[in-house]
């Protein structure tokens, strides 16, 4: 017989803060430990830098990846449908040539300005630590993020002020960031707090803002040789020259901050959440589906 201790216990440990608080903390930890590997037994071999960052971006991605399809799949006692290969291949390619080029566009943007300047081609193996960037991000950021706290927030609110919290929040943490302008936070707000989310909406799977996130962040230093906020790297396969309007180079916040960036991210979310809702994807707050329950109960005999 369940007493209404354990019933206590049962709900605080399934309420969706807690849920988040375990997955967010299991793969911070994980990823945490692999860079002490790093530090504790690659950077006494003899394996080139390159090697070892690849080495470590694949073991996190693939860590990152297992322990939430692990720990969920427990917790929640389903089957992990956002991460099935069923679907793997297609989304995975759609999203990674996305991101690829959404960075192309907003360079052809600044390109037709006049304002952007090949100054060297680099080799092809200075593509392998912005490959490793992309990797490492795309995977254990998209699946933080989009994964368990935009998923659990959604089932709990809805889809639409989901988003609306998501949208805020980035615009929120992006406001003090450095060089920071309304149209970076703006940028920022639509990329990581609309459009990602709104890719994981559209198709029901991880693997779509993943790999689009690992597409954007591998081309702008990696192809381009934009500056990416999030890492030192700029330059990968060529050397660029970025000059002219802030507005339309996103200035020392690179092309992902522009006003292209803005417009665009905004108009490929909306574009993913048209697609949703033809495809009924989009969830009803979990408080308004319990109130539609009520109503269509059936009467007893």
């Amino acid at each position: 017989m369940t007493t209404a201790k354990e019933t206590v216990l049962h709900k605080a440990l399934h309420f969706f803060l807690t849920k988040m608080i375990a997955g967010i903390a299991v793969i911070v930890a994980l990823v945490v430990f692999v860079e002490w590997l790093r530090s504790f037994l690659l950077d006494r071999t003899k394996l080139s830098g390159d090697t070892k960052t690849i080495i470590v971006a694949v073991t996190e991605a693939s860590i990152a990846t297992a322990a939430y399809s692990l720990l969920f799949s427990a917790y929640e006692k389903r089957r992990i449908s956002e991460l099935s290969s069923k679907n793997f291949l297609n989304n995975a390619t759609t999203g990674f040539l996305t991101g690829i080029l959404l960075q192309a566009f907003f360079i052809l943007f600044i390109y037709i300005d006049g304002t952007f300047l090949v100054t060297r081609v680099n080799p092809v193996s200075t593509l392998l630590n912005p490959l490793a960037f992309g990797l490492s991000a795309g995977f254990v950021a998209e699946i933080i993020i989009t994964g368990i706290v935009f998923r659990l927030l959604e089932e709990q609110t809805g889809t639409v002020i989901a988003l609306i919290v998501f949208i805020i929040l980035f615009a929120i943490m992006h406001v003090n960031a450095k060089a920071a302008t309304l149209v970076s936070v703006g940028a920022t707000a639509m990329q990581a707090g609309f459009m990602l989310p709104a890719a994981y909406v559209f198709s029901r799977s991880l693997w779509l803002p993943v790999f689009l996130h690992f597409g954007w962040d591998f081309a702008e230093p990696g192809i381009f040789g934009g500056i990416n906020p999030s890492t030192s790297l700029t330059h990968g396969l060529l050397t660029s020259k970025i000059a002219g309007n802030a507005l339309l180079t996103g200035g020392d916040t690179g092309p992902q901050n522009s006003l292209s960036s803005l417009l665009l991210c905004l108009f490929l979310g909306t574009i993913f959440l048209v697609l949703a809702k033809r495809k009924n994807n989009l969830l009803k707050p979990r408080w308004q589906k319990s109130v539609t329950n009520k109503t269509v109960a059936p009467n007893g005999p």
